[in-house]
């Protein structure tokens, strides 16, 4: 009985001081806790916080010294009213479509080639990534040159060409066109990445299957290549609409919404009513309509996602 009762108790200390799962787990992933309460802080400080506040101030009246007003709808009656607002939706529209036309088609094609070269694919990613590299606003400062109407780069290349020059970003008729290959400019290198790394999931046995049938390049992608790739290509047109929507640094440094108002924009009008007018309710008031908008877009885009997951 000693015995048995010696080797008992010592067995019920160590279960005694033998930490619980829970503690062991918790310990062991210590550092991940603290990588996602710090992610979480910058979200919330930088993401969440301004969103609600924007939802409050649209429904105030202030000037950030002062003490805020409540003012009801009052800002989005103003807004509503104001006769650059259904131009600034129409803009954003026209923008999208023609990103849409340009900035959707040119990566899928681009990440095609490369897909089929068989050298140099590792510089050629190089140098259609390159733009991604620079900032926004170093890029749009170096496409305003090459929109210069006297030395620009665009109409020197016409000019050598006996062709007459283009006032891009002076006339009604270019100026949207021109952010739109900007735009498509600086976002091509991601875009072509994401599609490329689609193509190369596709077996190549399909490929070889309908070459051996005698399918040309442009049957293979039109019956292999792109319904292989059906959900990548619907949740980057997605993607490229809800960024396309939110178009504010290109009419910002390039035409400043001219010329007669063309290129503006609804997130260039809120930042006039915030900026330009001091009217803060009223830039909230557009800034959560543009919100909204987005929403509808983005709870499809999640939707296409978890399919995708499946």
């Amino acid at each position: 009985m000693t015995t048995a009762r010696t080797l008992v108790r010592p067995a019920a200390a160590r279960s005694r001081r033998r930490p619980s799962r829970a503690r062991r787990t918790v310990k062991r992933n210590l550092t991940a806790y603290g990588f996602l309460c710090g992610a979480l802080i910058c979200f919330a400080f930088f993401s969440w916080y301004p969103i609600v506040r924007e939802v409050l101030l649209s429904f105030q009246k202030t000037n950030f010294v002062g003490e805020a007003r409540w003012v009801g709808f009052d800002n989005f009656r103003t807004v509503l009213a104001d006769p650059g607002f259904v131009d600034a939706w129409v803009n954003t529209a026209e923008f999208t479509l023609l990103a849409l036309v340009v900035g959707y088609v040119v990566p899928f094609a681009i990440a095609i080639v490369l897909n089929e070269l068989k050298h140099a694919r590792a510089y050629l990613r190089f140098v259609v990534y390159l733009p991604v590299m620079l900032p926004p606003a170093v890029a749009v400062l170096l496409f305003k040159w090459f929109y210069d109407p006297g030395p620009g780069l665009f109409n020197q290349i016409l000019h050598a060409a006996h062709l007459p020059g283009l006032g891009w970003l002076d006339s009604t008729s270019t100026a949207l066109i021109s952010l739109v290959i900007v735009s498509t400019w600086m976002n091509l290198g991601s875009g072509t990445l994401i599609y490329l790394a689609a193509l190369q999931t596709i077996p190549g046995e399909l490929y070889e299957a309908a070459e051996l049938d005698g399918a040309g390049l442009f049957r293979r992608i039109r019956h292999i290549t792109i319904p292989q790739t059906r959900l990548i290509l619907l949740v980057m047109l997605l993607l490229q609409i809800i960024a396309t929507m939110q178009v504010f640094i290109e009419p910002y440094l390039l035409t400043g919404g001219g010329p007669e108002g063309s290129t503006v924009t609804v997130a260039y009008l809120m930042y006039q009513y915030a900026f330009n007018f001091t009217n803060f309710g009223g830039g909230g008031a557009l800034g959560l309509m543009l919100m909204l908008v987005l929403m509808v877009f983005s709870a499809v885009y999640l939707r296409v996602s978890r399919e995708e997951a499946r």
